[in-house]
């Protein structure tokens, strides 16, 4: 399995490890952190096939993606909670008053 390692990608500095599992898991995760950003992140499990390549490759995928997630406009994002139950976000337009038959008196 590979052990942690650096690397840079589009100007950011990557910092990634594995991590052994805590109380009542089994699997080992990869976690990484970003220079500059405050977050650390576990987007999937280690495998025994990783690679460096690989492992760069997923991350650099999960963080440009959760980069282009986040410039989206709040009304188009969905809620972590409501992914995968087919709701989707939709802004909501202010209904226009009803005005009585020939217009306003």
């Amino acid at each position: 399995m590979v052990r942690a390692f650096e690397f840079e990608d589009n100007g950011l500095t990557f910092t990634c490890s594995v991590e052994k599992p805590r109380a009542g898991h089994t699997e080992s995760w990869w976690w990484f952190g970003v220079a500059g950003d405050g977050n650390r992140y576990a987007p999937f499990q280690a495998s025994a096939t990783d690679t460096q390549e690989s492992v760069r490759s997923r991350i650099v995928h999960y963080y440009t993606d959760r980069l282009a997630r986040r410039a989206m406009p709040a009304v188009v994002r969905q809620h972590w909670a409501s992914r995968g139950k087919g709701v989707v976000a939709t802004s909501t337009v202010p209904a226009t008053p009803a005005t009585p038959a020939g217009g306003p008196a």
